[in-house]
């Protein structure tokens, strides 16, 4: 009578939204300052002023059928065009509104994509830890989700990725700063990757997209930025989204990049349309594609995202915790210290802090921490490892 396989999916929720709405009940049940609630990439920092002052401007200035109406299904000329001048500026390139094609949120862009490349026995390489919507979207637009084993520093494994490319690979899908674990990937990294890719390339005879998903390309807490992998790759495409550079995950703004290197652009820029008609994405937000058009070369704060990540990463550290180091994004990827985190999380949950656990990101040995809350919290949170880690000592 219904389809069994969105019958489960929408009743076995992802792990990260039940912790959050545990999280939710829990704050009505004893008062959100008693709830240390470190589940969901929520950014607690609020969106820049030049957000609400955009947005006041077009309300009291302009028509609502300015702001209100359909813009065309890749999105609205000037905006893409805006957007285009942005990337040219900062990386170097020659992009134009006819490579930017406007979305709902990078989610909405990786099922694009997806829709527009997958074909029947196509599979896609994603590198553990990996955000866990991933297998749900790559199977959903018809594709094989395969795993790639990470490094122990949680960087890229190429020989792992080498002994998983086959001639049914189709894409490999990356995502730095990294959703789990704010690493990284440095650029010899990624060079050997590229190099990989464009060996198998030639060997299967037909293109290896690269999908860099980017919704935290501008959360960086290095002098070093992330690589602009378009630059080293040409058949790379890009998700973007300003849910956390611009904080705003609510409102569901991003696009997809193809640019002219990629292998018949043309073609694929036209598939990504269709793909968007396919999955019923008339056209993204109106509202917020003039936002982005007037803020797209606004910086985030993350000035308290830092502050909490080193107050955290010292304190973690010196407790022995292992940690991977986050350069990028708000999360921390902290080991559990009986390689089970399952456990931590329900052992924390006593003392009503709320992680995420590690297996849904493909490592069940570690859990998850959003550190995009407010730095009171992140303080009261370190008596709470001090209790655990000691618990866990006395079982030793």
């Amino acid at each position: 009578m219904i389809s069994k396989k969105m019958l489960d999916l929408g009743t076995k929720r992802s792990v990260i939204r039940d912790i959050f709405e545990y999280g939710n009940k829990l704050a009505k049940e004893i008062g959100a300052e008693n709830v240390i609630d470190f589940s969901l990439g929520n950014p607690s920092t609020p969106a820049p002023r030049e957000v609400a002052n955009t947005i006041k401007y077009m309300v009291e200035g302009l028509s609502p059928k300015d702001y209100n109406s359909y813009t065309s299904s890749a999105g609205d000329t000037d905006t893409r065009l805006a957007v285009a001048k942005n990337l040219n500026k900062r990386f170097f390139t020659d992009y134009t509104d006819k490579n930017i094609f406007m979305t709902c949120g990078a989610s909405a862009s990786l099922n694009i994509i997806f829709k527009a490349i997958i074909e029947p026995n196509d599979e896609i390489i994603v590198n553990i830890p990996y955000f866990p919507e991933y297998k749900v979207f790559i199977e959903g637009q018809g594709g094989k989700p395969v795993f790639a084993k990470c490094s122990e520093n949680l960087c890229l494994d190429i020989s792992e990725i080498e002994n998983k490319i086959n001639e049914n690979t189709k894409a490999i899908l990356i995502n730095s700063p990294n959703n789990p674990s704010g690493v990284i990937y440095p650029k010899e990294n990624l060079s050997a990757l590229t190099e990989l890719l464009e060996r198998k390339q030639n060997e299967y005879s037909h293109p290896i997209f690269l999908i860099s998903d980017e919704p935290y390309r501008e959360l960086v807490f290095t002098d070093e930025k992330p690589e602009f992998l378009p630059n080293l790759y040409n058949n790379t495409l890009v998700a973007y989204s300003w849910s956390k550079s611009l904080s705003l995950p609510g409102e569901r703004i991003g696009y997809i990049l193809v640019p002219n290197k990629v292998k018949n652009h043309e073609d694929v820029f036209a598939a990504v349309g269709g793909a968007a008609r396919v999955l019923g994405y008339v056209c993204a937000p109106s509202m917020f594609q003039y936002v982005v058009k007037s803020c797209v070369d606004v910086e985030p704060n993350i000035g308290v995202y830092r502050t909490n990540r080193n107050i955290l990463f010292k304190e973690l550290l010196k407790m022995r915790y292992t940690v991977a180091n986050p350069d990028g994004a708000f999360y921390m990827f902290i080991k559990s210290p009986n390689n089970d985190g399952v456990d931590f999380c329900e052992r924390a949950k006593k003392y009503n802090m709320l992680l995420v656990p590690g297996e849904g990101f493909g490592m069940k040995e570690y859990v998850r921490l959003s550190f995009c809350v407010e730095t009171e919290k992140i303080e009261k949170s370190i008596d709470i490892f001090k209790k655990l880690i000691s618990e866990y000592d006395g079982e030793k």
